[in-house]
């Protein structure tokens, strides 16, 4: 390889890091999920940190722990290795101790997820189809729908859209009312698709030939 091409790869290289690590996109970078506005939200963000914390706690300890014995029971020490190749209490202990540990998490985690699932005592139910470009949505409640196709930049304007709001702005907005339990039906007309709004902590992906469903 020339040394042309060589400065030039590295130039590229320099490029690259300097626009990745710029103001303006590290703006945009984040090191966790967002606190949504619903309460579902809020309470899946809690059993995110919690786990997390848990985590975190395990591996402070499990690596404090490795660290340490290495350090202590290194051959430069001359310490001799132990002759033993089987402890029931050990076993015991490191049996006992993930199992508690496991149920203490199932327990919050299948709370939450009973909430997430429970789509019963809706106020009104939306059919939202997935296609190739486009999402289509029907009101079951009213026999009316609409399909909703992403506006390009230069069609913001034209429906009152921000710069900003670039691929959040579509030609025909969904409005459901404000306090009330929406339970979407989400199915796939082609390839499986993903409808998401992060703000109320729900996703859900739609599947041709099913029917999956999620509320806010």
């Amino acid at each position: 390889m020339s040394r042309t091409i060589l400065n030039r790869l590295h130039s590229a290289a320099l490029a690259l890091f300097a626009s990745a690590f710029a103001p303006a996109a590290l703006a945009d970078w984040a090191l966790n999920m967002p606190v949504g506005v619903t309460e579902v939200s809020k309470e899946v963000y809690g059993l995110h940190m919690l786990i997390l914390g848990v985590c975190v706690a395990i591996a402070i300890v499990v690596f404090g722990v490795m660290i340490v014995s290495i350090f202590l029971h290194r051959k430069s020490r001359g310490v001799e290795p132990a002759q033993f190749y089987h402890s029931t209490k050990a076993e015991i202990i490191w049996t006992v101790i993930p199992i508690i540990i496991l149920i203490a998490m199932a327990v919050p985690a299948a709370e939450g997820l009973i909430k997430v699932e429970d789509t019963r005592n809706a106020d009104m139910t939306v059919k939202v189809t997935g296609y190739q470009w486009y999402w289509g949505y029907e009101y079951v409640d009213h026999d009316f729908g609409f399909d909703s196709v992403m506006l390009q930049k230069d069609e913001l304007a034209d429906y009152g859209y921000a710069p900003d709001e670039y691929l959040l702005a579509t030609d025909t907005a969904v409005v459901v009312p404000v306090g009330a339990t929406v339970v979407m039906q989400l199915t796939g007309a082609d390839v499986i698709h993903s409808w998401t709004i992060p703000a109320f902590g729900v996703k859900q992906d739609a599947v041709p030939g099913r029917l999956a469903e999620l509320w806010f």
